[in-house]
């Protein structure tokens, strides 16, 4: 029975180094391909280790990115919070203060995330212009709050689901009303359900391409990714440049994941997203 027992952990052991060896394989490419000179950062020689280690990569990546990096971030924090605030209050009103018809409305909310970005960027452009917001980072993170609504209201909801009507109740005699039993009980305890959201938005903005590169035509106002893909060459690939400007784009959101990582299962564990 024992050796039974350590046969199947050991073939646990197997799969998992397996499934991580799959994970790790396209980052030690970028990475080694990121150090190598130009000469060495060649598609043929993918997976060599470098012959010599050559920063030349992350200095050009550097220069070019750095202001797509800025702008990224003005756009990024200032959306991801005013989400993090618009979700919460969304889902404490529509888990807790239920009227007529919340359930309708809510369930037309949820529609929202089945709605392609590309099927809205026609009239979108044509209503950014309308309203004097085209190729501007504002609009763009007025479109992303707007989008994140409905993903955002749904984990809310259900994160406030599971917390006891009786403390609205003790709220209500107390003389509390809507907002004030919102910012003394629920608030303080939505740090899993924030979390959430904010690893969720943070990663989804930073990422997103298609709004970025249609709302913004000003190369000086474009986020990252959008100076990402600048960084490939018409005539020549230059791979060491372009594999350091993908990790220079991606550790932003890996930062969001360390510091916030533990939250993000916490609040997971908690429920905030099931249903």
């Amino acid at each position: 029975m024992a050796k039974v027992a350590r046969g199947r952990t050991l073939w646990a052991y197997l799969l998992l180094g397996l499934a991580a060896a799959l994970f790790i394989t396209p980052l030690y490419v970028m990475f080694a391909t990121s150090v190598k000179g130009l000469a060495d950062a060649q598609g043929s020689s993918m997976w060599a280790l470098p012959s010599a280690l050559s920063f030349e990569g992350f200095a050009e990546a550097g220069s070019r990115m750095w202001r797509g990096v800025l702008n990224s971030l003005l756009l990024t924090i200032p959306a991801t919070l005013l989400s993090c605030i618009v979700g919460s209050l969304n889902g404490y009103c529509l888990s807790k203060w239920k009227f007529r018809g919340s359930e309708w409305l809510f369930t037309l909310v949820l529609f929202g995330m089945f709605i392609p970005y590309q099927s809205v960027l026609i009239p979108l452009v044509l209503f950014m212009r309308k309203i004097g917001l085209y190729n501007s980072l504002f609009g763009l993170i007025l479109v992303h709050v707007i989008y994140g609504v409905p993903i955002t209201t749904l984990i809310f909801r259900n994160y406030y689901a599971t917390v006891p009507d009786e403390l609205i109740e003790a709220g209500r005699i107390d003389g509390a009303g809507l907002l004030k039993i919102y910012w003394y009980v629920f608030l303080p305890v939505s740090l899993p359900a924030f979390a959430v959201v904010a690893i969720w938005q943070f990663t989804n903005i930073w990422n997103e391409f298609l709004f970025a590169v249609t709302l913004v035509g000003d190369p000086r106002a474009q986020p990252v990714t959008v100076a990402l893909q600048n960084l490939g060459g018409s005539m020549i690939s230059r791979w060491n440049v372009q594999m350091a400007g993908a990790l220079i784009a991606s550790a932003p959101t890996l930062l969001v994941y360390v510091l916030l990582g533990r939250y993000f299962v916490g609040g997971m564990m908690a429920g905030s997203v099931k249903g």
